[in-house]
């Protein structure tokens, strides 16, 4: 019995079963097919004509010297503009950017205008000809709802040059 039972489990264990396995194994890897996207075409590189070579480069040593130039020909106008405001006391606003400043109210002193300015919870009375800011700003003229300065401010090539702006009344957004 026991050869009996060994002669069964070697038919049990023939290559038939081998073979229908591998034939399934085979179907499936023919049935599987990847999904690969072609890879476009790209695109056609067209170059753009360079319009701006008869333009002065900007880092040209032609460039240097037309403003070398042109800080040496008027360097008294350039130097008047910036010398009293070097040589004057400072005021304390000076120290302050205009965006830190806010003009809060304005009150009449003996027939002039005063502008309330409000800087770091402080509260300033300015007049005409006094200085704002950090850009020698000087208060050129005070109406209610306003404060007008003169500035004095480098440009580009580094030259000094006047500018005006004014220094608006902000309403207390707190009521």
């Amino acid at each position: 019995m026991l050869s009996a039972a060994a002669a069964g489990l070697m038919a049990g264990c023939s290559s038939s079963g081998d073979d229908e396995l591998r034939l399934w194994m085979q179907s499936e890897r023919n049935s599987i097919r990847p999904n690969v996207k072609p890879i476009p075409e790209p695109t056609k590189f067209e170059p753009k004509p360079y319009t701006v070579e008869q333009m002065l480069e900007p880092f040209s040593s032609e460039k240097l010297a037309s403003v070398l130039r042109g800080a040496q020909s008027n360097p008294l106008l350039n130097a008047a503009l910036i010398e009293p405001e070097l040589n004057r006391r400072k005021e304390p606003l000076e120290a302050f950017p205009l965006d830190v400043m806010t003009m809060v109210g304005s009150m009449d002193r003996q027939g002039h205008l005063v502008a309330l300015v409000k800087v770091d919870r402080l509260l300033y009375q300015v007049r005409v000809g006094n200085y704002l800011g950090q850009n020698y700003g000087k208060v050129t003229g005070i109406t209610e709802t306003e404060v007008q300065l003169r500035e004095i401010v480098q440009d580009a090539a580094g030259e000094w040059m006047e500018q005006s702006t004014a220094l608006q009344l902000q309403e207390d957004a707190s009521k």
